[in-house]
């Protein structure tokens, strides 16, 4: 009789664990890492164009190396997060933007790993005073066939880019608005003045 009052207690205890093992939330216990100040805190940006890759212009993408950089500043003016800055030294952060297509194998061994590269946006975040990269984004331009395809990609690639600082920024992030008058990405950027 005392075996089985035993082997039943044993057996409710494992029944017990089990149930709160298999029912317990895991805790989320790792540290997010803060976002610098820097950028938190900035009202004052200058936007440097780190051009473009060559052999991106006119094919696959239309229009010229500039249009990255023509493109993100119109979004940023739009956004009226920072102030656009003319001269670096006016701002409290070098935003720089880039596309680039890295060099990699052409027609790699899937299996093995390799895959074509693909091109991509990069954003570097600067410290003005200190010159130091306080974040860097990148986001890949999907591949496509058609030059319309190219292009729509390339538009979302480069307003992942924008969410993605809107996010950093601790702005709620969302799409360009796409209302009259307002500014998207693939329509025409404004005349530089």
């Amino acid at each position: 009789m005392l075996r089985s009052v035993r082997c039943e207690l044993l057996l409710l205890l494992c029944v017990v664990l089990i149930s709160t093992t298999a029912f317990a939330q895991p805790s989320d216990t790792s540290p997010t890492a803060p976002v610098p100040p820097a950028i938190l805190n900035a009202k004052t940006v200058f936007l440097s164009n780190a051009g473009a890759d060559s052999g991106l212009f006119p094919s696959p993408f239309t229009g010229t190396p500039d249009r990255p950089y023509d493109e993100f500043y119109a979004a940023l003016k739009l956004w009226n997060r920072y102030t656009l800055v003319a001269d670096p030294a006016q701002a409290d952060l070098v935003f720089e933007i880039q596309l680039t297509a890295p060099n990699g194998p052409s027609n790699g061994s899937k299996q093995n790993g390799a895959s074509d590269p693909v091109p991509m946006f990069r954003l570097v975040i600067y410290d003005r005073a200190t010159h130091y990269i306080l974040w860097a984004m990148t986001e890949s331009v999907d591949t496509a066939l058609l030059q319309k395809s190219h292009d729509r990609n390339f538009d979302d690639a480069l307003n992942n880019i924008l969410l993605d600082l809107k996010d950093l920024s601790n702005n709620t992030p969302e799409a360009i608005p796409s209302k009259p008058g307002k500014y998207r990405f693939g329509t025409p950027p404004p005349p530089r003045g």
